[in-house]
């Protein structure tokens, strides 16, 4: 079968190094060499997020380290920041795990405001915040560092981040902005396969874990650091994936992570001038657009379904609207190890297809 190229949100384009580099003989995970492999990816990963604490490698989806936030850390009650699909996620998550849950919603395409969530924070509720910072059904990227400055006022309130879809693309400094727990997923930005998430966690997320009894076991803050000094998991890792991991990372900082966030602008704003050029308008509003995914509005009323159905059958995998967006918008997603010219080849066939609707 041949490969068609991603531009959806996920999973992402992997390069074939990157496949190489997870293509390696299998080694135990309680073997010296491992601990060397673990303690290789940490040190990179706390550059990359600006932070100095400590970060955990989940063999899981990204959903898996998001019940980890709410376990963890919400006592009192969770405020769910609600702007999407995966964002509602957030709720559903929290309601299921018995928590407390407020819900902090706006329509798809717009963006949450710090006033929306203290609104929330002021009645003394609730001790978590569960956000997410790039919203990929909607295409919105929310105001973290208008969120961070309110949330400075609130410190016994645990700050959790799904940056499922930002991090490695766009700069997030964790402890700069006080986030108690950022996560993402390794098949998005980071150009990798699913399978593994990065999450990093403050002493304040730690301290909180500790005074929470039903944490589980799997996705445990506190068993995990027993295992992340020695460089380990309480679990078998995706060993495959952490090659991957330690692989890209390098790359990373042989790209240069300003270099590698302004591509992502670069993308972003490639894909825009495209959209100009056919007629098509941003779907979220203005200010809060992602700078990994483009989500457009269908404002020329094309069959997107099909025009998705055509670019697919030349190569090129892009995604209709999400849900009830189905054919009232379009995603193309520039994130990873993606190039300009790369996106441009992808929109390219894009304008063929479309002249034929």
């Amino acid at each position: 079968m041949s490969h068609k190229k991603l531009f959806i949100p996920g999973p992402v384009e992997v390069k074939q190094d990157v496949l190489d580099a997870c293509a390696v003989p299998m080694i135990g995970h309680r073997v010296p060499e491992y601990a060397e492999l673990h303690g290789a990816c940490v040190p990179l990963l706390k550059q990359l997020l600006y932070t100095k604490n400590d970060v955990f490698l989940f063999t899981s989806s990204s959903t898996g380290a998001m019940e980890a936030g709410v376990r963890n850390c919400a006592k009192k009650g969770a405020v769910a920041c609600m702007l999407g699909a995966f964002s509602d996620r957030w709720y559903q998550i929290s309601v299921q795990n018995a928590k407390k849950t407020a819900k902090c919603q706006v329509e798809w395409g717009k963006a949450i405001r710090a006033n929306m969530i203290e609104d929330h924070l002021k009645t003394g509720e609730y001790d978590c915040v569960l956000l997410v910072h790039n919203e990929t059904s909607a295409g919105v990227m929310n105001p973290i560092e208008e969120i961070a400055d309110m949330m400075r006022k609130y410190p016994d309130v645990v700050f959790v981040v799904d940056a499922v879809s930002s991090m490695a693309g766009v700069k997030i400094e964790m402890d700069r902005l006080g986030i108690d727990v950022l996560l993402a997923g390794s098949q998005k930005a980071f150009g990798m396969p699913p399978g593994l998430t990065v999450c990093a966690v403050s002493q304040k997320a730690m301290d909180r874990a500790k005074t929470i009894t039903d944490r589980g076991y799997y996705f445990d803050f506190i068993e995990m650091s027993k295992f992340s000094v020695k460089n380990q998991t309480p679990c078998t890792p995706a060993v495959s994936l952490l090659y991957g991991l330690r692989h890209q990372l390098q790359k990373f900082f042989k790209e240069g992570l300003d270099a590698r966030f302004k591509r992502h602008t670069d993308l972003r704003d490639t894909c825009w001038a495209w959209l100009r050029e056919y007629g098509f308008e941003l779907f979220p509003e203005k200010s809060f657009e992602s700078v990994t995914l483009t989500c457009a509005a269908n404002t020329r009323k094309v069959d997107v379904p099909k025009w998705v159905k055509l670019v697919s059958e030349r190569g090129y995998v892009i995604s209709e609207g999400y849900g009830k967006l189905k054919n009232d918008a379009f995603r193309v997603a520039h994130m990873a190890d993606c190039t300009v010219a790369e996106l441009k080849e992808c929109l390219g066939v894009m304008s063929e297809e479309l002249k034929k609707l």
